[in-house]
């Protein structure tokens, strides 16, 4: 069972996923911050790898994106700083880590020598949202597998029935349902999300569902976990971080807020 598997059968509702920016706020943050984020609660860590042009984003983890390119953040890099992660001796990170980006960045890496370093360094899924499902189905996804490596897909209130069940089969570790088809940091009418998610749970879906964009405080993250097994924030705590750069102090201020 790996550590996906393990958190969901241990914490089955309130799983809180926290989004942070490789090499942000500094290049040598990264595990800095990871560290924090486990040690004041987050069940897992979802790291993103900057990109130029990330189609997803809002404006805020663009700009952390900017600001760790120009730190000098590259794949390379991360999977240097990775190397450690595990050890007890070294960062320690025991929860789950999820790799979020874009597959451009990846082709240039090579896809098969990213999926070996990133399983190589302790690092538990991925999640690529431009990979089409045609082309994992037919070529990335054995890949992935081999390096025993989770794949999370995303669903919208748009993505149909027939769809959300064949990502399901897809998908291992958990599936990341977007509650609006906008990029990340919008502020989202949660009585109309509460309606997709409970569409969602009533589908009996064999993966658990965490529900990303837009979640950004107490009660939006309690309103997202009624209906899935938890939530994921990004824009705000890159927002908090972009406000007080004090890596372990605006952490633990952030998740007390959301936790406590």
């Amino acid at each position: 069972m790996n550590r996906i598997q393990q958190l969901f059968k241990t914490k089955s509702s309130g799983v809180l996923n926290i989004y942070c920016t490789a090499g942000y706020p500094q290049l040598d943050s990264t595990l800095k911050v990871m560290k924090a984020l486990q040690d004041n609660g987050a069940g897992i860590i979802e790291l993103g790898m900057p990109y130029s042009d990330p189609l997803a984003d809002g404006p805020v983890i663009q700009e952390s994106g900017g600001v760790a390119l120009q730190n000098g953040m590259t794949l390379k890099v991360l999977f240097e700083q990775l190397k450690i992660m595990r050890n007890t001796a070294g960062s320690g990170i025991t929860v789950p880590v999820i790799l979020m980006g874009y597959m451009n960045p990846v082709l240039q890496y090579g896809f098969e020598k990213f999926c070996a370093d990133a399983s190589a360094t302790g690092v538990d899924g991925l999640i690529l949202p431009d990979l089409p499902i045609r082309e994992f189905e037919t070529e990335y996804g054995p890949v992935i597998r081999k390096y025993g490596l989770d794949f999370i897909f995303l669903v919208t209130p748009e993505t149909p029935e027939e769809r959300i069940r064949k990502i399901d089969a897809l998908s291992t570790g958990f599936i990341y349902a977007v509650s609006s088809s906008s990029t990340t940091g919008k502020d989202k009418n949660f009585s109309e999300v509460e309606l997709y998610l409970q569409k969602l749970q009533d589908m009996q879906l064999k993966n658990p569902v965490l529900v990303g964009f837009g979640i950004k405080d107490k009660i939006t993250f309690q309103s997202a976990c009624k209906y899935a097994n938890g939530a994921i924030i990004g824009s705000a705590y890159i927002k908090a971080l972009n406000e007080n750069p004090a890596v372990g102090e605006t952490t633990k201020k952030f998740l007390e807020s959301i936790l406590k």
